[in-house]
């Protein structure tokens, strides 16, 4: 039977999205997709489902995201408004045969059924039972009003949980209700503009270039195409960029997605948006709510010459794309790509620096984005060692390359995702089968891989 839970906290009101939430949620309302994030926990030794409703109880009443609902108004976005108290279920689901089958299906419901925003809370908590033994726990919440990053806050807070409820620490971080106030204030407005002109200057460099025709919808169902790759050899030659060059593997790998979308699209330059978690920010740090933006990077990875040579005769560690048909008749020069993650390390700070705006006043782009998510939490944790030459040819043997799933929609005509594993790199290429084949695809991500390592194996740049 399931169990419902009644909550009270701190504040309530309401007030306009803020930037983050608005961000997401025009996103949603362009894809059409769920966007919910969360997971299942296995249930810890000796849990209880009451323990778990005092959890429920806990995190609700304690976060002002948790006790949001949106309310509708007329031909503009929703506004938010966090309510003192209420009451919210904990279903329970009993185990059958296979306990890990029965939390994904329940995992799998959560993350696919939309959420109704204007009537159900951002959570969902589910506990699948053997008998009255919880064995699996799982939440997903809603992305329009909680990030990945405040999912974390989430956990580190449960510190203050005394098992029963409260411990009465103080809530750490801006608070929902807080920070729209904030973004309404001069101090913010004045950082939105500042941003939103760094959009406009930098779409301004990026060349125009011929509409690129849909290809035949028959070509892709669904229509976006996951491509998964695991790489041991990427995570070295990363390494041994970082101590060539000094720069972190960020913008190292943000330069060879540019190396890859360029080539793929036929273009000098590369135009990339990358997701900003703005958790830098004075108080952002421990907020629970939605904070995440974009911030653009435009990246030339070939520059005009006098003489240039051939595209095909140009060494696999400097490849950039062929010119397009606009810029055609200027020779253009591979860039090296030690040059390109300089620039790339130079992109990121602006677009971090001004990842933190209104996106009602964003300008208009002509065509989806290419984006890049780095999802990654503890990067460049290595034990100093430079890795040989032999070592990254070695593990190139392994890497494993293969298509993943596929949808309907997704965000954007390129999509990059970076993830945490241990040893190695692992990332997750989308691609849009409308604009892109297959095939290019494809190539687009192991030339991610390829530029990097062929970067890495550069004479005299590793030890044999």
């Amino acid at each position: 039977m399931d169990i419902v839970v009644a909550f009270e906290g701190e504040g309530s009101g309401i007030a306009e999205l803020t930037w983050g939430q608005r961000d997401v949620w025009d996103l949603m309302r362009r894809t059409g997709r769920t966007m919910n994030i969360g997971g299942t926990v296995p249930a810890a030794p000796g849990e209880t489902v009451e323990h778990l409703a005092a959890l429920l109880r806990f995190i609700v009443g304690r976060h002002q995201a948790l006790r949001t609902r949106l309310v509708p108004t007329e031909g503009g976005p929703p506004r938010q408004e966090v309510h003192a108290s209420g009451e919210i279920v904990l279903e329970c689901v009993h185990a059958g045969p296979d306990a890990a089958v029965t939390a994904e299906v329940l995992r799998v419901r959560y993350q696919t059924a939309h959420f109704e925003p204007f009537a159900e809370w951002p959570v969902r908590m589910g506990v699948v039972l053997d008998g009255q033994t919880p064995t699996h726990v799982v939440l997903m919440y809603y992305h329009v009003l909680v990030d990945g990053f405040g999912i974390d806050a989430i956990v580190r807070d449960l510190a203050n949980f005394d098992g029963q409820g409260d411990s009465g620490a103080p809530v750490q971080g801006v608070r929902p209700l807080e920070l729209a106030a904030q973004q309404q204030e001069p101090a913010a407005i004045r950082q939105s503009e500042k941003a939103l002109r760094h959009w406009e200057r930098q779409l301004a460099r990026i060349p125009a270039i011929a509409h690129r025709q849909p290809l035949d919808p028959g070509l892709g169902q669904p229509r976006h195409w996951e491509v998964v790759c695991e790489s041991r050899a990427l995570a070295l030659a990363v390494r041994a960029i970082g101590a060539r060059t000094g720069l972190a593997s960020g913008p190292i790998l943000l330069a060879a997605y540019a190396n890859a979308l360029a080539r793929a699209a036929g273009t000098s330059t590369a135009a990339i948006q990358v997701v900003v978690s703005n958790r830098f920010r004075p108080g952002f740090a421990e907020a629970v709510t939605s904070l995440r933006q974009f911030g653009i990077c435009v990246i030339e990875v070939a520059e005009p010459a006098e003489e240039a040579m051939p595209f095909d005769d140009v060494p696999a560690r400097n490849r950039t794309a062929a010119p397009s048909d606009d810029v055609a008749a200027q020779a253009w020069r591979a860039v090296p790509f030690d040059d390109v993650a300089a620039r790339a390390w130079a992109a990121m700070l602006g677009a971090f620096k001004h990842g933190y705006f209104d996106p009602a006043g964003l300008p208009a782009i002509a065509e989806p984005a290419c984006v890049l998510n780095d999802r990654r939490r503890a990067v460049d944790d290595t034990d100093g060692q430079v890795p040989t030459a032999a070592e990254i040819r070695t593990a190139r043997m392994d890497t494993s390359v293969r298509w993943g799933v596929r949808e309907a929609t997704y965000d954007a005509t390129f999509y990059l995702h970076l993830e945490d594993e241990p040893g190695r790199i692992v990332y997750t290429l989308w691609g849009d089968t409308h604009r892109y084949a297959p095939e290019v695809i494809d190539r687009c991500a192991r030339d991610l891989e390829a530029a990097v390592i062929d970067a890495a194996l550069a004479p005299a740049t590793v030890d044999a």
